[in-house]
Formats: C-alpha cells, structure tokens, sequence
C-alpha cells in the first residue's frame, strides 16, 4: 500500500511474522517495510504510521542519504569522483579523483585495498593486547554488522564496507572483535576491555551508526 507522510508518497510493504511487537525499517529502495503479526490490520498500521509520523519521516530521510553513500565511491572516510578511462592501466587516485579503465577494475582495486588495509590495521592492533590466541582474518559483505568474532574456530571476519570508513572506525572494529576473544558478551567487563586500547570507543559507535 501507499502513504503519504509530508507530501512525500511512500510505498509500504507488510510483512507477517509471528511477532509480538510491530517494526518499522526502510530498504535501500526507500520502502517502508512493516513486520508485524496477522492479527495487526492496516488501518492500525496507518494509524500507527501517522503516529509515529516524524519518527517514521526521519529514517525516510536517513535511508534516502545512504542510498546516496551507497552510489558513491568512499575511500578510508574521504569521497572521490570516479573516472573510468580505457587508456589507464592501474588505478591511482590524484586529489578528489580515482581513475581506472573500467569498474572492473575498480572492484579489483578496492578489493586489494581491503586485503592489504585490514592487514595492516589488524597487525597494529595486535599491539593492544596481551595473549592474543592466533586467529585467522576474513572479509565479506555484512549487512547487519561491522564484524564478527568467532572464538570457536578462532577467526574474525571483517566487512567489507568498512573500507569506506576512516581508519580510526577501522581500528575500533579491530580492536572490538579482538577484545570477544576474552569476553564473549558485551558485559561491562568486555567495554572495560575495549576502553584499554580504545578509549574514545562511544565515539567510534556513535559514527559507525549514522
């Protein structure tokens, strides 16, 4: 169905779960997408919708802005204009600008870029620790999660999408799933643990949630 909130027509997708409770969350096309029970029918949603009015309006504005991210080229926190050349033959950056031949190309850059930043970035963070079991570093696309500590099997996986994010961000990750390899819970034992090595931890939160 269709709403209208601030003269602004949005497309609202109801999905039917058992749940308790009714969640509101935007897809990256813009979508409102309404997970709730059976039993909840639409005009309570409506009503719940135009409640919730603003509320709803700002996570509209906030999807549209990291759909808008999302198309473009981040770098370690800084945004470039890509320029795609059949004439380059590797990739190389020059002020706000990236060139490459092809996106191709690109892809294969960035894709170097996340193996060799994250290495780089794991070995210092290392440092911060005493103790440290060996573990093993993976990256893939993760879209409710910045990282993933799996003390089991020894290895923490990285998302790629951090890539676009300051180094420092970077760190903070680092450093939080390194710290599950002794606190496997978010206790306050575990925020202790982080604060030793990342003392401006809140602030790293706050960012990586905008």
């Amino acid at each position: 169905m269709d709403i209208n909130i601030k003269d602004q027509n949005i497309y609202v997708n109801i999905i039917y779960k058992n749940n308790k409770n009714i969640y509101f969350r935007f897809n990256e096309n813009g979508v409102l997408i309404v997970t709730c029970s059976k039993k909840v029918s639409k005009e309570e949603i409506k009503k719940l919708i135009f409640k919730n009015e603003d509320a709803i309006y700002k996570m509209y504005q906030k999807s549209l802005e990291k759909k808008i991210y999302n198309s473009e080229y981040h770098l370690l926190g800084k945004k470039y204009n890509v320029e795609f050349n059949d004439s380059i033959d590797n990739v190389y950056i020059n002020g706000d600008y990236i060139y490459a031949k092809n996106e191709e190309d690109l892809n294969k850059y960035t894709e170097e870029e996340i193996n060799r930043i994250f290495e780089e970035e794991v070995s210092i963070c290392k440092n911060c620790f005493n103790n440290l079991p060996d573990f093993k570093l993976k990256t893939r696309q993760m879209k409710t999660r910045w990282g993933v500590c799996n003390r089991k099997d020894k290895i923490i996986t990285l998302n790629k999408e951090l890539i676009k994010k300051d180094i420092k961000l970077i760190d903070y990750v680092i450093i939080h799933e390194m710290a599950h390899f002794y606190e496997g819970n978010h206790s306050k034992n575990f925020w202790n643990i982080v604060s030793l090595a990342y003392p401006n931890y809140k602030e790293a939160r706050k960012e990586l949630r905008k």
